[in-house]
Order: C-alpha cells, then structure tokens, then sequence
C-alpha cells in the first residue's frame, strides 16, 4: 500500500526495484511484530495464578520475562544478520514454526523451570517476527514512508496489546492460565499460515552481503559505529526500558497496591495500549509534515514528564488517580517514541537493516530481561522499583536523544539519515 506523503521533496515511497507493501502486507507484519506484546500482555493478569499453581514466588514468575525477553534478544542477534546474508522470507518462516512449537510447551509446562525454558524458546524464535518485520520495511520502503509505516504497524499491531490483558483476564475467568497460552499458540498458528502464503522474498540476491564471519564482523561495526544509528536505537531501547518496568510490575503494583481486581487490571491495562494507538496515529500524520527529530523530542519530553509523575506519586503513597494518569501519559508518550526511535535508527545504515534492527532489538530486550525481575525485588506490595526503574531508563533516552543528529532543515524524513 503506498503511503501517502505530506512533503513536497519527499523521496518516493518504494525503494526503486522494489514494490511497495500491500494492504495485507502490512497487516500481517504488523502481527508478526506484535508477538513480543502479545506473548507478554496476554499473560500479565494470570501472574498471581500461576505463581500459586506452580509454587514460586512473585519473582519467580518474573522470571518467565526474563528469559522470554533474553530469547528476544538472543533470537535478533542470530536471526538478523543471518537474513541480509540468506534473505527474509526463510528465516521468517521458520522462525514462526518454531515459535508455534514452543508455544505448546508453554501451555503443557509442569513447573515453573519448564515454563521459564519455554518461553526463551518462544522468544528466541518470536524473535524473526520482530526483528524481520523491520527489515521488510526498510527492504521496500525509504523516506517518510518508513516512519510512516512503522507508526502504522505499531497502531495496527497495537490491536494486540488492547486486546491481549483484557482477553487473558476473560480467559481466566473461564480457564485457567494455561488456556491464555493456548490461545496464543493458535495465534502463532495464524502468522504461519500469513507468512507461508503472503510473504515474498524483499531482500533480492544482489543486495545481500556474503558470507563469511569477517564480512558479517565487518557489517556490525559499521553499524555499532555510526553515531545516527546508536544514539537513535538508544533512545528507542531505553523508552522501551521505561515501558517494560511498568509493564512487568504492573500487576502486582495496580492489584496488590491500588488494589485493582484482575478485570480492573486488564481493562486499565488496554485503556493504556489505547494511548499508544492513538499517539501513533497521530504519528503517522505528522511524519512528513514535520522533522521526524523533531516529533520525537516531543514524545521524549512526555515521557519524561510521566516518569517524574509516576515517582512522584509512589513517594506520596500511591494514591489511584495520578498513579494511573502518570501510567497512561507514560504508555501514550510511546506512540511517538518507539515509531521515530527506530525509524532513525534504521534509516541511519539501510544497506545492513537485518544487522540494524537485530541490535536495536537486541539492546531493547536484553534491557527488559534485566528489568523484569529487578522492579520485583521489593516485593508484591512495593512500587518504588517499578517507579524508580521507569525514571531511571526516561533520563537515560532523554540524554541519548540529545545526541540524535539534527537536521531540520532538511525534508522531514530525508535518505541521509539526520533528521
């Protein structure tokens, strides 16, 4: 589907030789980048349910984070760079397969131990949705188009984090956990079906690196070396830290401390994925008419301003309403965030999408791995690590977006890479 452009110079939509994403396309990409949410957000409200059926404790259950963000992480590493030497199409296919797999061992898990294996597996293999969806992008897209477009895939896949807690507390109140990570797989199930049939091959032969270990080390620096690159990723991947310390913490914090039921919870949960829709939305307007740069230093602002609220309100008891409002301006700020963040990034060394986007991932879900159990270690009634790691993460992206490379005079999304 080509993007409409706002800009008069805009560069065009498609990259020359290659075709512009469908309708359907995009759809399915954007699923395919939603496994990470959804393999997490569905999950959350039974936390408490499965630390009692499994007989572990609250960090225990954190624990199926951690390992499923370090599968994450781990998975992009190999999967990317291994797609700009093979192609896309591959590597996606057999990622899902595997990914459906490791979603039946979820479901059957004894024990916690089990449970935590599974879902490492699970990342590792969800990971060719995340990191590839990406690539594909840049692959056939280049200009406003590709901020665009990854805006759009985060309000289409934002479908699934709205739905995804709400539909596991519905779930639970028919089955039991286990039933949440059924209804999973069959979703995975779907993707198998998308990729194996409506996703072609966007990397041709011609525009793939060799081989070779050098030749991918050689590839890596490149990237690591530009500073567009890193500085946007870091912005990227450090807003998702402040997203991930709430969202790993966020069941225990808004049922144990504000004193939520399960439904509430859920319900809350998608109000605050409706945020991130619609500040994507907005998003995908603006790109074009204003300096991609420029719209980002707004959502880092906001973002910050949540974070401090957030603290501030956890130091003055946790009261409901501005607890909840500081969440909901903190998930919304993200809209504009995580869609120019990576758009940045990747627009900063397109020749090397697979390797760009594996680290930006990498780095994104190794820091959510390491958050995970860390906002828990208060324990099931204390929130000042879940509020202090959400401050701490939004300083940090806000002093990387301060070295982003300015470009305002230019067209907003220009092929150079500064914006």
């Amino acid at each position: 589907m080509p993007v409409r452009q706002h800009a008069r110079n805009a560069p065009p939509t498609a990259v020359p030789g290659s075709q512009a994403p469908t309708v359907l396309l995009i759809g399915l990409l954007a699923l395919l980048s939603a496994v990470s949410p959804l393999a997490t957000d569905m999950y959350l409200p039974a936390f408490p349910d499965i630390a009692g059926d499994l007989g572990t404790t609250a960090s225990g259950v954190q624990l199926t984070l951690t390992s499923f963000m370090l599968g994450l992480a781990a998975g992009q590493l190999v999967i990317g760079p291994l797609s700009d030497s093979t192609g896309r199409r591959g590597p996606l296919l057999i990622g899902t397969v595997a990914c459906l797999l490791a979603g039946i061992a979820c479901a059957l898990a004894p024990t916690v131990t089990v449970l935590v294996i599974a879902r490492f597996l699970q990342g590792f293999t969800g990971a060719a949705g995340v990191v590839l969806s990406r690539a594909i992008i840049t692959d056939t897209t280049r200009g406003p188009a590709t901020a665009q477009l990854l805006s759009l895939m985060m309000v289409i896949g934002g479908i699934m984090p709205v739905l995804a807690p709400l539909g596991g507390g519905l779930i639970l109140e028919v089955a039991d956990w286990r039933g949440v990570f059924w209804v999973i797989t069959a979703l995975v199930a779907v993707m198998v079906i998308g990729v194996a049939t409506s996703v072609r091959e966007t990397l041709p032969p011609e525009r793939r690196h060799a081989g070779g270990l050098r030749t991918l080390l050689g590839h890596t620096g490149a990237v690591v070396r530009d500073r567009g690159y890193v500085s946007a990723a870091l912005v990227f991947a450090l807003g998702f830290g402040a997203l991930f310390s709430y969202v790993s913490a966020s069941p225990f914090v808004l049922q144990n401390v504000v004193g939520l039921s399960t439904l509430e919870y859920s319900l809350v949960f998608g109000v605050n994925s409706v945020g991130i829709m619609a500040t994507g939305a907005l998003n995908i307007r603006l790109v074009g008419r204003f300096p991609v740069r420029r719209i980002l230093a707004v959502g880092v602002a906001v973002m910050l301003a949540a974070a401090i609220g957030l603290f501030a309100s956890v130091l003055l008891g946790t009261p409901a309403v501005p607890t909840l409002v500081s969440m909901f301006l903190l998930t919304s700020s993200m809209g504009l965030v995580l869609g120019n963040g990576s758009a940045l990034a990747m627009r900063a060394v397109p020749t090397s999408a697979g390797t760009a986007s594996a680290f930006m991932g990498a780095f994104q879900f190794l820091l959510g791995a390491a958050v995970a159990p860390l906002v828990g270690l208060g324990g099931e009634h204390d929130p000042l690590p879940m509020a202090a790691f959400v401050l701490g993460s939004a300083v940090l992206s806000a002093a990387c977006f301060l070295a982003v490379p300015r470009d305002d005079t230019a067209t907003p999304d220009s092929a150079s890479g500064n914006g």
